[in-house]
């Protein structure tokens, strides 16, 4: 049972039980090595919170062309808590994945991999859903403690939890604030590194920055209609 479903809204417990559940079936180890198309996903909300758009932009690499686009919008029903982001996201999310015609290599999420409370965060949820690799690139840190890596593109620190390295701290580009990245599923971390630097010119990755574009510009026609 995935919990993802916009017709059956888990409580809070079962939502955990379903985030536990899942975690016995992570992988994170390996990865594509030469991805050709990677996936960015990214939602926008109106300002009430009474409604989401959700944007899967596909980036062809080496030469970073958009080839594809898909998006998916609803009324999010299960509320924002911390921690539980794939139950009120995810729904969404595979709406618009599942509209689009080519397979990704590689997804990466605007939000946490395995570096969460109970090992299972978006990317995680999401790319076991999708049996797809999947990184969780994500603008803060929800969980672990961490050193300040170094100032160039590149450099990273480990973001540690209970003893382990459940992610990296990393340096997209010399001199901006750096990024959580977390292993999601089918993905070691190093991989998860080499993936993201490959995809990132700015601070956020491409894909997910493209996504993040189209999710806002239909938040901007709700609000101009």
């Amino acid at each position: 049972m995935s919990g993802i479903s916009a017709r059956r809204i888990p409580s809070v417990a079962e939502a955990r039980a379903i985030q536990e559940r899942l975690r016995s079936r992570l992988r994170v180890t390996g990865g594509p090595r030469r991805p050709r198309l990677v996936a960015g996903a990214d939602l926008a909300y109106r300002a009430d919170g009474s409604r989401a758009w959700a944007a899967v932009v596909l980036v062809s690499l080496p030469d970073g062309v958009v080839v594809e686009t898909a998006t998916a919008w609803h009324r999010p029903r299960f509320p924002y808590i911390p921690g539980y982001l794939s139950f009120r996201e995810g729904p969404l999310l595979l709406a618009a994945f599942g509209r689009l015609e080519r397979r990704p290599d590689l997804c990466l999420f605007d939000g946490q991999g395995i570096a969460h409370p109970r090992g299972v965060g978006l990317a995680s949820h999401m790319g076991v859903l999708l049996d797809l690799p999947s990184v969780g690139c994500a603008k803060s840190r929800l969980v672990g403690k961490h050193d300040e890596p170094g100032a160039g593109r590149g450099d990273w620190a480990p973001l540690r939890l209970e003893g382990r390295t459940v992610g990296a701290v990393l340096r997209t580009r010399a001199g901006v604030r750096p990024i959580y990245v977390s292993p999601g599923h089918r993905i070691g971390l190093a991989r998860a590194i080499e993936c993201v630097l490959a995809v990132s010119r700015l601070r956020v990755p491409e894909p997910i920055r493209q996504a993040e574009r189209v999710a806002d510009e239909l938040k901007r026609r709700d609000r101009r209609g």
